[in-house]
């Protein structure tokens, strides 16, 4: 059955949720962070202690998604994907907002390791072998 469209007013609002906002405005119309690859899902974001000489955005200059990702950073290093969990947000929303924070010096960024950098097991197991040898 046909349904007619609903009224622009009722399509934007949720009684509970309020008003809706599409992601694109939470992001200025950017889908990704200026750093690309900087933010993968495992990266570990903490808050940096602003400082200062600290070149940073003052803290009304930021929207309520920045600052709800520099609460929860504040008080131990978490990964991208648990701030897009934590803030109810795509992770693609969630590495720009990050972006922008790196570029302002708010938030640090401890990347892992590539696999290509690891050291060879068979390497380490030598040296092992090897000091038990001594």
């Amino acid at each position: 059955m046909f349904r007619p469209r609903a009224q622009a007013e009722e399509r934007w609002f949720d009684d509970e949720a309020g008003p809706v906002v599409r992601l694109y405005s939470m992001t200025g119309g950017r889908t990704r962070p200026v750093e690309e690859g900087l933010f993968d899902l495992i990266s570990l974001i903490t808050a940096a202690r602003p400082g200062p000489d600290s070149g940073g955005v003052p803290a009304h200059g930021l929207t309520p998604e920045h600052q709800a990702i520099l609460t929860w950073c504040r008080h131990e290093p978490l990964s991208v994907a648990e701030l897009g969990s934590f803030t109810d947000l795509p992770v693609s929303v969630v590495r720009v907002l990050l972006g922008d924070l790196y570029d302002a010096d708010l938030i640090s960024v401890t990347r892992p390791v590539p696999l290509a950098e690891l050291p060879d097991e068979r390497l380490l197991r030598d040296v092992i072998n090897g000091l038990r040898a001594l």
